[in-house]
């Protein structure tokens, strides 16, 4: 880069030398345009103005890259008439003795380019003689000395080779070796200023080197060097000047840089000359350092003007690689400036309007990548559906309220499984594995799940069924579900419809409702992620009934398998194919399920656990979950089989297993406290043995640590049963020799109270000897089976007051059966004992115990006349009978409900004849033979039957 060298001495000499010098020439330069004046400076090239005054001085770039600006001082200007003839070009001011009298110059490198005429060059003189020769020089009135380019070195490559390498080399440099490295052509250079180790050097004219005079430091002789005579009038060297000048003109029109140059050099210089035109293009060109200094020594300025042409061309292409590198880096530059500038715009307008985050683009890319999977398995429909509403949601406004349904609505469709099954376990053997390994028991529900994996194995598909299992609280029906679930290898969902009272929970919200949601059974499958779960339905029985509906309707398409193939949500508004899901529903109370309902569902009946089932479930499920969640070892704990049994029998009657869960956690709950008392209690004990056994460092005898060991025993209280052990009582601790002792708590039916509290059933026979008038029926709850008794007793006798109270808290189905069963029992009485008239004059009251509790159900009326049959003949049933059915007025007996939990309860009571409706024939034989072990069942089908086995043999 080339900057004009000013300083305000030098700009008020030149002012005043070119105000007096040209004053014709100062107002046009002044009023017009730097470029212009350029353009028009060129245009004027001429040889006939060559002693137009003053001239600028420049430099090329330096070593280091940097532009220096130098301060020149000159002296005061002597005319003469050798100097108009040498220097008319010349802007220097010459110093005394002219420059041309030297003929012995000190001689100084030049590492990078040449030095031409008129423009300066900083270089820097390492050596330290040399650096005094210049200081001396200029001292003396002589500041002038030689600049040569050095040459490369022969085995160096010019174009690798680096600028801090080359300038080392220079330093190293002296004597002959440096003269030999030496350009012979050069240029005479005015020494400007000095500055440390810098030197301003200022070129007047060319040399060359005749001889070395001496070596430290370098000095040479030379020869000054003068262009050889030319035509100016010349038709080539006019074509060639002017081609030089247009190609300058369009540089300047490219190229600030040059055209920075040319105004200074203009506005200071004025016209140009050929061989000054010839110089100022080589010497501001970006030519390597060879071509500059071919020009530096052609002293033919045709030749030179043709050199400096094709300096000036390749910089005019250079110039034009340039402009379009400029202009694709700053199209791309400003592109990407004006994208992030509309986009950080966009993003304050949309923070400002509360919809920074919704990007339509982005939304739709979303959508559209979530359902590209599911493309091929989708139906057409949904697909047309959700390409409509990506169609629509393009055109709508983020900030309108369409916009937001559109993209929740679009959500919940691309995130269903459409068409997406899980792979299903058809292997009965590892499905009849997995439901023993959960559940005990329950073969009526387990075989029904098999047969439903071996119909599927069978057709290589299954199909969804509606199954819903009933029975009593706390018997696994929830538990059961999930089994089922992994047995099928499908992904478990579960939701509860007790209380629902909304028919939106299961069909959804339209759309157009703030808030609106799908359905359950949308948000099911959403969130298992495949179309073929296992969805349990809870609580099937406890459906509400609201302002919103009846829900229970609402689940008729839902649950029927001839519709849910195409079942339709209010919120997605496009079938659904439910076709492939295996719902499950529970229900304590089948009765409680509206008949619409539970004509589509299959029914499997879990009547609840007899007590030899409730053994295996507590011990081999319940004690030991409950063992590893209070943090308790197996051989710390020893629950015996009569502490279980007791707790079945007097704590924990219900048909389920939840309430015997509670307590076996209360029983582990105590234990966990007592063996952490007991710890704190045995420890110092343990650690006095230990240092007994230090102190005397001989081994105790194994009596001997027993009987320290039930001395600490006896510290624990009186009502726990601890046994302490000693590890060298079992064969492996004698092998080991250990000395360590366990405390293993010990839970019997002696101190099962102290655990959980007093028992809270009894036994439910009241009398060991039935008395007259009191007969054992058998009822159903919805806790399960139990046994009850009907009392009858005489209140007062007289002529014509016959008549029958009833108490007991009975239902009206109750009452009526009590009416039934008086007029029978008056009609068996006076077929069987004529002259009887017990129930003519006897004003009777009927009454069930427990009256707190509301009783009715049509499986009463066999008990209530017998028992009013034994108060009217005076006779007492059988002690260990049983019964239960409901009498028609002609004495037939209807079948009943609840067979099993019936013969649980009677189990339970130790009652060994029962009497059964011949109806039930078929639900007994059902029965597993654990239940029915050592009952003796009657099945009638008329009320005499019962007579005979009640009243027919002699009760002791």
């Amino acid at each position: 880069m080339l900057k004009l060298i000013s300083s305000s001495g030098i700009q008020s000499r030149f002012h005043r030398l070119t105000s007096t010098s040209v004053p014709a020439l100062r107002p046009t330069i002044e009023s017009t345009s730097p470029l212009l004046k350029v353009l028009s400076s060129l245009r004027r090239l001429s040889l006939s103005n060559p002693n137009f005054g003053g001239r600028v001085f420049f430099c090329s770039d330096s070593s280091d890259g940097s532009d220096q600006v130098v301060d020149a001082h000159v002296k005061a200007a002597e005319s003469s008439a050798d100097e108009a003839d040498s220097s008319a070009a010349s802007a220097i001011v010459p110093t005394s003795p002219r420059p041309e009298d030297y003929l012995t110059v000190l001689a100084l490198p030049l590492p990078h380019r040449p030095l031409f005429p008129g423009f300066y060059m900083p270089i820097y003189v390492k050596d330290p003689k040399v650096l005094a020769a210049l200081q001396e020089s200029r001292k003396r009135q002589a500041p002038y000395a030689g600049a040569f380019l050095l040459k490369d070195e022969p085995e160096a490559d010019p174009c690798v080779s680096s600028g801090s390498e080359t300038e080392k080399n220079v330093y190293d440099l002296k004597g002959k070796e440096l003269f030999n490295r030496l350009h012979e052509v050069g240029t005479l250079a005015q020494i400007s200023s000095i500055a440390g180790d810098q030197v301003i050097l200022i070129g007047h004219r060319r040399l060359r080197i005749t001889e070395m005079v001496s070596e430290d430091p370098l000095t040479v002789k030379v020869d000054h060097l003068k262009d050889k005579p030319y035509d100016k009038d010349d038709d080539i060297i006019k074509a060639t000047s002017f081609e030089v000048i247009s190609t300058l003109r369009d540089v300047l029109k490219t190229s600030s840089l040059w055209r920075d140059h040319f105004q200074t050099y203009t506005k200071h210089i004025g016209d140009f000359t050929l061989p000054r035109l010839a110089d100022f293009g080589a010497a501001i060109s970006g030519a390597n350092k060879l071509q500059c200094q071919q020009v530096l020594e052609e002293l033919d300025v045709y030749k030179r003007l043709k050199l400096t042409l094709e300096l000036v061309k390749k910089e005019m292409e250079i110039t034009k690689i340039q402009e379009t590198i400029a202009k694709a880096i700053e199209e791309k530059i400003s592109g990407e400036q004006r994208r992030y500038l509309l986009n950080e715009q966009l993003k304050a307008i949309k923070k400002e309007l509360g919809l920074e985050t919704d990007d339509k683009t982005a939304l739709t890319g979303k959508f559209r990548e979530r359902i590209e999977p599911k493309r091929e398995k989708c139906p057409p429909h949904v697909l047309q559906v959700i390409d409509e509403e990506l169609t629509k949601l393009q055109l709508l406004e983020a900030s309108s309220s369409e916009f937001s349904v559109t993209r929740n609505y679009l959500d919940w469709l691309t995130a269903l499984p459409w068409g997406e099954y899980s792979d299903e376990n058809f292997d009965v053997i590892g499905a009849q594995k997995i439901l023993d390994e959960d559940h005990y028991g329950l073969s009526d529900v387990k075989e029904r799940i098999l047969e439903f994996i071996a119909v599927g194995k069978l057709r290589g598909t299954s199909q969804g069924k509606i199954i819903c299992l009933s029975g009593p609280p706390g018997v696994g029906k929830t538990s059961i579900g999930r089994s089922i679930a992994r047995a099928l290898n499908r992904k478990f969902f579960r939701f509860s419809v007790g209380g629902l009272a909304d028919v939106a929970e299961i069909k959804g919200h339209r759309r157009t409702y703030i808030g609106a949601m799908p359905g359950k059974m949308v948000q099911c499958l959403k969130n298992v992620g495949t179309a073929n779960p296992l969805v349990l339905i809870d609580e099937i029985d406890k459906l509400g009934r609201g302002h919103a509906g009846d829900p229970a309707s609402a689940l008729l398409e839902l649950l029927d398998p001839e519709q849910n193939a195409n079942f339709l949500d209010h919120y997605l508004d496009v079938p659904i194919d439910l076709s492939k899901v295996l719902f499950v529903c529970t229900a304590n109370v089948v009765e409680m399920i509206p008949n619409p309902l539970l004509d589509r569902m299959e029914v499997v009946a879990i009547a609840g656990y007899i007590t030899d089932e409730k053994m295996h479930i507590a011990r081999d499920y319940l004690e030991k979950t409950t063992r590893e969640a209070c943090g308790i070892k197996p051989e710390q704990v020893e629950v015996t089989d009569a502490a279980l049994l007791a707790l079945i029998e007097n704590y924990c009657r219900e048909a389920g297993v939840r309430n015997l869960q509670k307590h076996i956690e209360k029983i582990y709950r105590k234990i966990a406290l007592q063996l952490v008392r007991q710890g704190v209690i045995i420890e110092p004990a343990v650690a006095s043995v230990q240092d007994t056994e230090q102190m005397s460092e001989t081994s105790i005898d194994v009596d001997k640590e027993q009987e320290e060991l039930q001395a600490g025993h006896s510290e624990c209280p009186a009502n726990q049963s601890i046994d302490v052990e000693d590890k060298n009582s079992s064969e492996e601790d004698k092998e080991r020799g250990s000395t360590m002792t366990i405390s293993k708590v010990l839970v019997d039916k002696s101190n099962l109270a102290d655990y959980v509290g007093k028992p809270v059933f009894h036994a439910e026979r009241i009398y060991d000897q039935t008395p007259i008038g009191v007969v054992m029926g058998l009822a159903w709850t919805a806790m399960g089976g139990s046994t009850l008794y009907i009392e009858t007793t005489l209140v007062e006798e007289g002529e014509g007051k016959g008549a029958l109270h009833l108490t007991g808290q009975l239902g009206d189905v109750m009452k009526e059966s009590a009416q039934i069963a008086h007029t029978v029992a008056r009609a068996i009485l006076v077929k069987k004992q004529l002259e009887n008239s017990f129930f003519t004059n006897a004003k009777l009251h009927l009454h069930v115990p427990a009256g707190a509790t509301p009783k009715d159900g049509p499986s009463a009326g066999c008990t209530m006349i017998t028992s009013l049959l034994s108060l009217a003949m005076k006779k007492p049933v059988r002690k260990d009978l049983a019964m239960t059915g409901e009498v028609t007025l002609t004495g037939k007996i209807l079948p009943i409900g609840g067979v099993k939990e019936k013969t649980i309860a009677a189990r339970r009571s130790e009652v060994k004849t029962i009497v059964f409706p011949s109806a039930n024939r078929r639900d007994f034989d059902e029965l597993a033979p654990n239940v029915k072990e050592g009952l003796d069942v009657h099945f009638v089908d008329d009320y005499m039957q019962i007579f005979d086995l009640a009243f027919g043999e002699e009760q002791s």
